[in-house]
């Protein structure tokens, strides 16, 4: 049982919305402005609204309501999966999905979302927009590559391509100014101490700090290395189970290469990262399992300068009372 007076479940489609209270019973909505507002004239006083994550869809309702004062929670679609799997359930409605959603959220202890303000909305679009045109820059030099091996590439498709190339280069130098200007205008402090980590560049801070809102999404480092996917997964029952450990990849993977490609240099010039990689792989340990663990470890020194205000040392020892 909850807090709350009603919960609601809310499935989001493009034209319209379901919702289900757990009091009130089945509504539907245009996904809309106006339907918004008809909505949230129904709502009652200390209400719990639960919708799963589904990009562009749930984003405006779930700004709309926190930013008048509703409680509202945005979960992982795979958790009300596996819930709805768990009843065994046979029918799969929009309205069948809205009351799962509910009975989820009666059930089970859910994340209270924050409304993010226009910069941090903005930034996030900007790393949208920077995914698609990196993927693009890839496209574009796997296809110009193709073109020269033929032996006799069209000069006028090199032309367009290398064109093409160029522009998007351009985009992308010009989204990642952007990017910095204003990560630099909310969370200076929150870059300078990143950077002051051997191993976190521009790139690798900015990304940080735009996907957490700041690390303020979380209560502690291990969160964060949940929210990226490296935290392993144990596969083991009985005396016949033993699977193979594995990080769980069940993170943002852009953040999680980049984590990675930071510790490339991080066992080299980070001391503390250093010392966990050669005793992981001194117990005979591939080197990238003991890269994984530096990622982790870099996180945790992020989270740990973030919220301390400190910037990184070098000499400094933890010390921990038993």
């Amino acid at each position: 049982m909850n807090k709350y007076k009603e919960t609601f479940g809310v499935d989001i489609s493009k034209d319209v919305f379901d919702v289900y209270g757990s009091k009130s019973g089945h509504n539907q909505f245009e996904n809309t402005p106006k339907g918004f507002k008809a909505f949230l004239k129904l709502l009652p006083s200390m209400s719990l609204l639960v919708m799963e994550a589904t990009g562009h869809y749930h984003f405006r309702l779930s700004q709309f309501l926190c930013k008048n004062d509703v409680t509202v929670s945005v979960v992982n679609p795979l958790s009300v999966k596996r819930f709805i799997e768990m009843k065994l359930a046979r029918v799969k409605t929009d309205k069948s999905d809205a009351k799962s959603i509910c009975d989820y959220g009666l059930h089970n202890d859910v994340p209270l979302y924050n409304a993010m303000n226009n910069i941090q909305v903005e930034c996030r679009q900007l790393l949208s927009l920077k995914t698609n045109y990196t993927k693009r820059k890839t496209s574009t030099k796997n296809k110009i590559h193709g073109e020269e091996v033929m032996g006799k590439p069209s000069s006028f498709v090199l032309k367009s391509l290398k064109k093409d190339l160029k522009h998007i280069s351009r985009e992308l130098e010009s989204i990642e100014k952007q990017l910095l200007f204003l990560v630099k205008k909310s969370w200076q402090k929150e870059l300078t101490l990143l950077k002051s980590i051997p191993g976190i560049g521009d790139k690798t801070a900015v990304f940080l700090i735009v996907l957490t809102h700041g690390f303020e999404k979380f209560e502690n480092a291990s969160q964060v290395c949940s929210y990226l996917g490296t935290t392993p997964t144990i596969k083991r029952s009985g005396s016949s189970v033993r699977g193979r450990s594995k990080i769980s990849k069940m993170g943002n993977r852009k953040l999680r290469n980049l984590m990675f490609m930071c510790s490339l240099n991080a066992y080299r010039y980070n001391e503390p990262c250093k010392r966990l990689h050669e005793r992981i792989v001194n117990k005979g340990k591939s080197s990238k399992l003991a890269l994984i663990a530096v990622s982790n470890k870099l996180i945790h020194q992020a989270f740990a300068i973030v919220n301390s205000g400190v910037p990184y040392d070098p000499n400094y020892v933890s010390v921990k009372k038993y």
